[in-house]
């Protein structure tokens, strides 16, 4: 006769974050042999932080002016001007890549009539600036290139030379999987068996940002960047299986 045995563990706050915490189950179905569901399936998670060595921003133009011809010419010569910064600044060129390019009339409502007013010309690029450090002088160049037609948004930060950050926090996860069944395998009477199959999946937070935009108004102090840290997360699943 097939037994199954479930057993549910939770901790302070359950009832908080029971949309989110994994299953823990423990299933002892039949003989080996027999093709029935025989193990223990936990989730392991380990959390570990390090500092962002990547920043990636959008910087751009937005020009305005009478004619189509006008408005392009303005704002190539201003988007020259932002890039041409960028790279004085130390951003590899294979870091700068043009995100939109957009060219629309704009038109004003006058005593009910819709009136052309102009051409508007929107040139945008992300770049990545991997020295964090230097990146309140980087931003401050381009603003300066792009004069009072440009634009700058879409702050984040991330950790691409994370090898280490992964390899630490998937220790921290089988630990925590492995303190898990073994619990549950004394809990349960059983005795707990080799894993039989794993499976992974990472993620990252990210840390607040803090960007002055009043940098370049007071006199040629510099604008704050603060990355912060950031959190890698590796959660595991693993299913043990359970010795006779």
């Amino acid at each position: 006769m097939r037994k199954q045995v479930i057993v549910a563990v939770l901790g302070a706050g359950a009832l908080l974050m029971a949309a989110c915490t994994p299953s823990v189950t423990v299933e002892n179905s039949g003989s080996p042999g027999d093709g029935l569901t025989h193990g223990i399936s936990v989730s392991g998670v380990g959390r570990v932080t390090g500092t962002p060595d990547t920043l990636t921003m959008s910087f751009g133009v937005q020009v305005v002016d009478d004619s189509v011809s006008a408005a392009v010419d303005r704002a190539a010569q201003r988007a020259d001007a932002v890039i041409a910064a960028l790279i004085a600044s130390g951003v590899a060129e294979a870091d700068i890549q043009t995100a939109n390019y957009s060219v629309y009339p704009r038109y004003e409502w006058r005593d009910d009539q819709q009136i052309l007013t102009g051409y508007e010309v929107a040139n945008t690029v992300t770049a990545k600036i991997r020295e964090i450090g230097t990146a309140g002088e980087t931003i401050d160049a381009v603003t300066t290139a792009g004069g009072d037609d440009v634009t700058v948004s879409g702050v984040s930060f991330s950790i691409e030379d994370n090898e280490a950050l992964l390899e630490a926090a998937r220790e921290a996860a089988w630990t925590d999987a492995r303190a898990k069944a073994e619990q549950l395998a004394s809990l349960s009477g059983v005795t707990l068996g080799a894993p039989s199959a794993i499976s992974e999946s990472f993620s990252s937070a990210q840390p607040p940002i803090w960007y002055d935009e009043r940098a370049a108004a007071d006199g040629g102090s510099v604008t704050p960047i603060t990355p912060g840290e950031q959190e890698v997360a590796v959660t595991l699943q693993v299913q043990f299986s359970i010795d006779n």
